[in-house]
């Protein structure tokens, strides 16, 4: 069948028609682990999506573009445009397969070889040539300075707390601010007694090499959702390591998954929180654009405290323990009781999460989009003339949407993101401006990775030709500010600004996609709430932060030392968000891109 739309057209199998409605794609794969097992290939040896999978190969076993048609004096954006114009999206072999939208790996191995690498990405040429790319995303280069520059962040430099990662390849300047893994697990940040890392995707081995020697054999315990082939895999991974243990978190809700990305971290001087949207491998903090906040030192309540002492205007405490206690887990029994031993009343963000289940009654109101509906009430300012401010949202995965936006995405999701003051709107909801951004292909094509960063940008054929309405809301990823145009995007971020992109009403940091399985779907006409993955975000208000005019101010450029940094608020990428033009297309994982080489020369074909 052909599908055709304003954002390109592709032939469709007729397999494809019965894939899964209801799911956000984010089915681990298996598969790759029983043929490792088999010794039929050199693939990741933890559990990945389809999409990773398909990375993995094509950095394994590049294919380069060979087109003598296609002029060498012009740049690679002009390739794409003409040598794809009316040419169509072509369903390769492994379409049909299960959609798969979202499980990280890309354990990269091969060397790159030079060809046709513009000037932008010094990562590509001279002496990184000489690398793997396995070893290039796991190098960490601290500067004399860093420690410092590190240590002034934490102690009142970035009065948000909000931090991207460090992304190599890009202007030093544009590192300065960011972390990396191994910034937050430094002994600078405390003396580690024990850690607990909630994640979706996790190479042990790697993990364990990102702390500090000194701590590398305190308890760590890994919160995860794998199940069966990819559980045992994963136990398999850590059997080197007597200092690990698991918690397995239940999903009892078809296609659900463990997406919350947390880090507990105990130190002899107190405690701390960091929520993020990075997996636990090499690649997603090499070259892609992520986010995190990074909670205060909490220091230990005096012995006897009880109640509610060291909790936050914002209820974090609290909100985090009913997090926990979401799990049903005996091994998080004692990371409750830790964070309730501790103060963490200086928190200036509320806690968003999402936890498998049917909620109905006040339940409703703990989880998922509702959850942010009811915080932007009762703790949102009322805007004038709110019916303009529009809402963004990024994301780096797209679930079914359903065939018009009257399913959910208007009826549900943006009424609870326009939700603002103690009275319900009632203004149109489909009035309010919404804004979606998410890579185009030359976005991809044109990035620091290639083609094979569209391997943790996993929109399926399967779900695009179903919802082709949605693209019309799409806008091109771009990040000048923060010298990450080039860098794709796996954090998640959702906000409220005014009509001239200079004012934020709210801003949202999540591991949460835009789909119903993240944040939750209405049934049994509104009564319940039905939701299928763990997600965790942190939201920011201005009334939070002792801002009474209701509002942050957009901050112009990405970069520290700003001496109005508790009213510019730090949004990673350019705003106002630029449209796709007639010609752009969502990236769309499992279709081939031949037309045009990516940064490294190649085409992508992921079957």
């Amino acid at each position: 069948m052909l599908q055709e739309g304003a954002h390109g057209r592709w032939t469709i199998s007729s397999s494809d028609e019965s894939t899964e409605e209801n799911s956000d794609g984010e089915k681990p794969s298996t598969s790759s682990l029983l043929e490792a097992a088999r010794g039929r290939t050199s693939g990741p040896q933890y559990p990945c999506s389809d999409a990773r999978k398909a990375a993995h190969k094509r950095k394994a076993s590049p294919l380069k573009f060979r087109d003598e048609k296609v002029s060498t004096e012009e740049p690679p954006a002009e390739k794409q445009r003409t040598s794809q114009e009316g040419s169509g999206w072509c369903l390769s072999s492994s379409d049909e397969e299960p959609e798969d939208e979202e499980k990280y790996d890309q354990k990269e191995t091969l060397k790159e070889e030079k060809c046709d690498v513009p000037e932008e990405h010094p990562l590509n040429i001279h002496k990184d040539d000489e690398l793997s790319e396995d070893q290039k995303a796991e190098q960490y280069d601290e500067t004399p300075c860093a420690a410092q520059d590190t240590w002034d962040l934490l102690n009142g430099g970035n009065s948000f707390r909000f931090f991207l990662t460090k992304v190599r390849g890009i202007e030093p300047s544009y590192n300065s601010g960011a972390l990396h893994i191994k910034d937050i697990l430094s002994p600078l940040f405390g003396t580690l007694v024990s850690s607990a890392q909630f994640n979706y995707c996790i190479d042990v081995a790697w993990l364990v090499r990102q702390y500090p020697q000194e701590f590398r054999k305190k308890p760590l315990l890994i919160v995860h959702g794998e199940k069966r082939e990819s559980k045992a895999e994963l136990l398999a991974q850590a059997r080197p390591y007597e200092n690990i243990s698991f918690c397995q978190a239940k999903l009892d809700i078809a296609f659900g998954t463990h997406h919350t990305k947390m880090m507990l971290l105990l130190y002899e001087e107190g405690l701390r929180v960091v929520i993020h949207t990075s997996n636990l491998i090499a690649d997603d903090w090499h070259q892609k654009t992520q986010g995190m906040w990074v909670s205060p030192l909490y220091p230990r309540l005096p012995r006897g405290t009880t109640g509610s002492a060291g909790e936050s205007e914002t209820n974090f405490k609290s909100d985090l323990i009913s997090y926990l206690m979401a799990y049903n887990s005996p091994a998080l029994k004692e990371w409750t009781d830790l964070i309730q031993e501790h103060d963490l009343s200086e928190t200036r963000v509320y806690l968003l999460g999402s936890t498998p289940g049917r909620y109905q009654g006040s339940d409703k109101e703990k989880w998922g989009h509702l959850r942010l509906r009811k915080l932007l009430k009762e703790h949102a300012s009322l805007i004038p003339a709110q019916e303009s401010w529009p809402i963004v949202g990024q994301f780096s995965s797209i679930g079914s949407m359903g065939a018009d936006g009257s399913k959910w995405l208007f009826p549900e999701f943006q009424e609870s993101l326009v939700a603002a003051g103690s009275r319900a709107t009632d203004l149109l909801k489909c009035d309010v401006p919404i804004h979606l951004v998410y890579p185009t292909v030359n976005n991809v094509r044109q990035s620091l990775e290639g083609y094979p960063a569209g391997g943790s940008l996993p929109y399926s054929i399967q779900t695009a030709q179903k919802q082709l309405w949605l693209h019309s809301y799409f806008h091109k990823w771009s990040a000048e500010v923060s010298g990450r145009s080039h860098a794709m995007p796996h954090i998640k971020t959702y906000m409220r600004l005014s009509p001239d992109f200079q004012k934020i009403a709210w801003f949202l940091v999540t591991s949460a996609n835009l789909s119903k399985a993240a944040w939750g779907a209405l049934e049994k006409n509104g009564t319940q709430l039905m939701i299928r993955s763990y997600e965790l975000g942190v939201l920011f208000l201005p009334s939070a932060f002792g801002l009474d005019k209701g509002y942050f101010r957009v901050k112009g450029k990405m970069l520290p030392k700003s001496s109005d940094s508790a009213t510019y608020f730090p949004v990673p990428y350019d705003l106002p968000p630029e449209p796709y033009g007639s010609k752009d297309q969502p990236w769309i994982w499992n279709i081939p891109y031949t037309n045009a080489p990516d940064t490294h020369g190649n085409m992508w074909v992921p079957s």
